[in-house]
This record gives structure tokens, sequence and C-alpha cells, in this order.
């Protein structure tokens, strides 16, 4: 069975964590959100997300890819050298990494991006462009291993794509 890892901190958005965490389990895919040591995650709306491990632990051995969604969360996650390594490792081992929205300012910060195709969220299409990245505006890109969307309405096609690299 495949693992992936759904990162997850405070001030997440509710949507981008939880579909794909419960939509790949319809497809037989263990999900687990993996936090930066706290046990609750409180949404931007409030909603609460329990970590079922910590970034401290984890290896990179023990997933198959990684699922960092968008809200506020990306700009806690990125400044955890334990989330950047972890996330650059993934992408190393051409294991699946997913970012959506604001997600890119992880990718950014882990140094994934130099001369790749990726989007994101209109207001970091600087950062990501700054970091190598060839920007597209689309629902979803994918570069190899690199999936990356740009908001909720995008949660669909991400997830299609999310699935066919898994399944291949």
């Amino acid at each position: 069975m495949k693992k992936i890892a759904v990162l997850i901190e405070d001030h997440y958005q509710v949507l981008e964590a939880w579909y794909p965490y419960l939509r790949l389990r319809e497809e037989g895919i263990e999900t687990v959100f993996l936090g930066t040591g706290k046990k609750q995650y409180q949404s931007k709306e409030g909603y609460p997300a329990e970590a079922e491990a910590s970034i401290r632990e984890a290896k990179t051995n023990d997933f198959d890819g990684v699922i960092i969604p968008g809200g506020y969360c990306p700009d806690i996650l990125r400044r955890y050298p334990e989330v950047n390594n972890f996330v650059k490792a993934m992408d190393k081992e051409k294991k699946l990494v997913a970012a959506i929205c604001h997600a890119g300012w992880v990718l950014v910060s882990a140094g994934i991006l130099k001369n790749r195709k990726a989007t994101s969220f209109s207001a970091i299409k600087d950062d990501l462009v700054n970091a190598g990245a060839e920007y597209s505006d689309k629902e979803v890109v994918v570069d190899g291993n690199l999936i990356t969307s740009r908001n909720p309405y995008d949660l669909p096609a991400f997830l299609a794509e999310i699935i066919k690299f898994l399944k291949k």
C-alpha cells in the first residue's frame, strides 16, 4: 500500500488539506498528517487536524510522496529545516512532491524549483520565478514527480494527476 505524508501546520486551507487526505484514502492509499511537533493544528477557519506523526521522526523511506496544502501554513512550514530537508529528499528520490496554492513557498525554501515547471496562487508567482521555476497559470502543472496547482478550485485536476502518478 502506498503511503503519503500530508504536511500540516496552523492556518492551513481546509479543502487543500482534507480533500487530498480523504480522496487518496478512497483510492486505497494511506495518508498521514505530518506535523511539526504539536498534536493539533487549526485551519484558517478554526477546523482542527490532528498530526499522526512528526516531521522530526519522518523518514523518506516510509513515504511514497508528500502533499503540501496552502493557506498560510506554508509560511510556517518553511521555517523548519526538517520540512525543507524532507521535501528536498523526496524530490531527489523522485517521489511525489505535490503543492497547491501558497505551498510553493515550501518548494522555494527546499530549493527544488530551478529549471522546473510549476504553478501556484498568483500572489507568490514572483517567488517561484525568482527561485528558477518556469511559471504557468494553469489548474495543474506536472513536471515529472512535481505536481502543482493554484487554488481549491483546481483540486479535482490536482488529485487526478496525483492519483495517476501514484498508480503508475
